[in-house]
């Protein structure tokens, strides 16, 4: 299995529209990519670090496949039309990271 994270930058200066991307953006990404082998998502919002300072990131999209040729299928298929829903609820570029499961 493995693991992709979306990290969306944290900053005084970016715009990130928490309703439209729990409301719209996650629903059509689940419904595109469940059946392209999406088996979980979970969304976290970056709140600090321990030592009190603020979170290197705002928002973070986890998203679980069966394979890395699961990801791949599901961005041929509908890659497209989620990155470009991607401006209607932030102004910033999100880092995405490919990570395997291991325990």
């Amino acid at each position: 299995m493995i693991l992709i994270t979306v990290m969306y930058p944290a900053g005084a200066e970016t715009k990130f529209d928490l309703d439209y991307y729990l409301g719209k953006h996650i629903p059509l990404v689940k419904e595109r990519w469940n059946p392209h082998g999406l088996s979980q998502v979970q969304v976290a919002k970056g709140t600090g670090k321990p030592d009190g300072s603020g979170a290197d990131y705002q928002m973070m999209a986890l998203l679980t496949f069966g394979s890395i040729d699961n990801f791949k299928a599901a961005g041929k298929a509908h890659g497209r039309e989620i990155f470009a829903d991607i401006p209607n609820f932030t102004d910033t570029q999100a880092t995405v990271q490919i990570n395997e499961i291991l325990a």
